[in-house]
């Protein structure tokens, strides 16, 4: 495979000094020379007339909320800048559901990185004192010392066209599952194809490195005669943000919705990394989402300040779906247990019974944005109501519900609130047995905060 080549639109003034691309060994030279030369901005302080005054920091923006994006944005953060991120579409890391994007970006943000969402560059400037102007298609202006461009990258296919291979709707080669390209005697590997998407059958672009191994692998059989196929990919991938990790796998919901799919279910739930009486368990925001028919599980999401225990949770979580495991699988799966790494009950395995139970219909489930003006019950201590409520909410704290049944309707949906959704699950089956037409609202408040329904 030719590979790829980095995204970099004709912009005015995008050839601008300060200006770089991250694609190549020297690429990253050439920015950290522009760093070395600028040394001064990053000192945060200078000397004047024996005095020591504050300096302000220096700038930098960087120009697309993806892998590269963010991994610059960190580093560029360390090193002591002052940093921006502009992305044209409304969330960073394109992948992840909005919900979850919306807590990496709330992450990078009490990492001191401002965000310019749902806004695309129009032009770069130059002013006289030599530092860069970034103007959006809004109207906005960010000053800059130095500007990274992390648009992505674009199949090179050049010499493909040239060999008149055929190119797919997306850009890339298009390969069959033997990596063959339109001409039998030609196969292609890598940033350059097209592929399937494991869940979905549709055609895709996966530049990574993974995926693009087992094309390798499978190439060189097909090349000895053998009949290795590829099974397609399902774009497990995992990223560090400034000491978290955010990973997914398979399809995402918005996938799901674009698609027109309704035969899928997602549940939410926010498990310790590993056992709570250890010493450094950290919460995992875990997302997975299932058929309805079958139990088959089609995608996951999680995000923790434990980045290992978001790697293990993903990664096992991978295999399922290339298994075409079930949640009933996941309520099986034996995993490594010990106070340091697990629970007894991993996050899969809770992920498994919570998604079970909802088939088995032991567990109706609600979501935030799918209410619609039902009965909302929360069953948390008053003193957590203090802190964060939901408008028009009836609390009855779980203690006392057995015994304030009659001041709920037995006529109306009733969507059961806690913070994470444990305590609605005890409540939720509590008002089923009194055959109330009760609903755990998945995930509780934490759901509700990180899907961004505040009213």
């Amino acid at each position: 495979s030719p590979g790829g080549v980095s995204v970099r639109p004709p912009l005015p003034g995008i050839d601008l000094p300060g200006i770089f691309q991250v694609r190549t060994v020297p690429d990253a030279r050439a920015i950290r020379e522009w760093i070395e030369k600028g040394t001064l901005f990053l000192s945060g302080m200078h000397s004047y007339s024996g005095f020591q005054t504050a300096k302000p920091k220096a700038q930098a923006v960087v120009v697309g909320g993806g892998f590269i994006g963010i991994e610059m944005v960190e580093n560029l953060a360390h090193a002591g800048f002052d940093v921006t991120i502009v992305e044209m579409l409304d969330q960073v890391l394109a992948p992840l559901d909005p919900e979850n994007a919306r807590m990496v970006e709330a992450h990078m943000e009490r990492h001191g990185v401002h965000l310019a969402l749902g806004d695309g560059v129009a032009s770069f400037e130059r002013s006289i004192d030599g530092t860069l102007t970034v103007k959006t298609r809004s109207g906005k202006f960010f000053p800059a010392d130095i500007v990274i461009l992390a648009l992505g990258i674009r199949p090179d296919t050049a010499l493909a066209k040239k060999a008149g291979l055929e190119i797919g709707e997306r850009g890339g080669i298009r390969v069959d599952d033997q990596m063959r390209t339109s001409s039998v005697d030609i196969l292609a590997v890598g940033d350059a194809i097209e592929v399937k998407d494991y869940v979905t059958g549709e055609w895709t672009l996966v530049a990574l490195a993974g995926p693009a191994n087992r094309q390798g692998r499978i190439a060189a059989d097909v090349i000895a005669g053998r009949g290795s196929r590829f099974r397609g990919s399902q774009g497990t991938s995992i990223i560090g943000v400034f000491g978290g990790a955010a990973a997914w796998t398979g399809v995402s919901e918005k996938t799901l919705v674009r698609r027109g799919e309704t035969d899928y279910e997602k549940v939410y739930l926010y498990p310790n990394s590993h056992a709570g009486y250890y010493p450094g368990a950290k919460p995992i925001a875990l997302k997975v989402l299932f058929r309805k028919s079958n139990g088959r599980v089609l995608g996951a999401q999680a995000l923790s300040l434990d980045g290992p225990a978001v790697d293990k949770r993903i990664s096992v979580l991978a295999m399922a779906i290339q298994m075409e495991a079930t949640v009933y699988d996941l309520e099986e799966s034996e995993l490594c247990y010990a106070p340091q790494f697990g629970s007894a009950k991993d996050p899969v395995n809770f992920a498994g019974m919570i998604a079970a139970d909802v088939l088995n219909g032991d567990l109706p489930l609600s979501h935030w944005e799918s209410v619609n003006g039902g009965f909302l019950l929360d069953v948390r201590e008053p003193m957590e109501l203090a802190v964060e409520n939901v408008p028009d909410a009836v609390n009855i704290p779980l203690g006392q519900l057995r015994g304030r049944l009659s001041e709920l309707p037995k006529d109306r949906d009733i969507h059961v609130i806690c913070r994470s959704g444990q305590r609605a699950h005890y409540a939720t089956r509590l008002l089923l047995q009194h055959d109330f037409r009760a609903h755990n609202l998945s995930g509780g408040m934490l759901s509700r905060y990180h899907t961004g329904i505040l009213t």
